[in-house]
């Protein structure tokens, strides 16, 4: 699958743009730096009519506006304001990565802070799942 990315680890920059034409519209500030480049995953709409949303679990200094191609290794359950927002955890090709208590653990750390400045937005997360369902998740949401 390829995967826009949006977001770089460790800025508190969140670039957003049309995820179906790629135009950058603006850029807002967030509470905490991102754990691992974030984007969405191209070809895709998820259940709010956006692309489907992907962290990349990875190391590698991975730059906004680049497409690279990745295998989902997992999901991560999330709510926002009360609505259902599903992330997909994905590896670059031929990485081996695992779902390990560190790397769940910084991504409840940001995603639970992500919006501290906004007391209006209520964020959860919920459940960690495997590959199958994240192979599922996307398979469900190609366009």
């Amino acid at each position: 699958m390829q995967v826009f990315i949006e977001n770089e680890a460790g800025s508190d920059r969140k670039n957003l743009y049309n995820e179906k034409t790629l135009e950058f519209r603006k850029v807002i500030r967030v509470s905490r730096e991102y754990p691992f480049p974030y984007g969405f995953i191209l070809g895709t709409t998820s259940g709010d009519g956006d692309n489907l949303d992907c962290f990349i679990i990875t190391e590698k200094k991975l730059r906004t506006g680049q497409v690279v191609e990745c295998d989902p290794i997992g999901m991560m359950e999330q709510s926002e304001d009360g609505k259902e927002d599903l992330n997909v955890l994905a590896a670059l090709l031929d990485n081996e990565v695992s779902i390990d208590e560190e790397t769940k653990g910084k991504l409840v750390e940001f995603i639970s802070h992500v919006f501290d400045h906004r007391p209006d937005k209520v964020v959860r997360v919920g459940h960690f799942l495997g590959k199958d369902e994240a192979i599922s998740l996307v398979g469900e949401c190609l366009d």
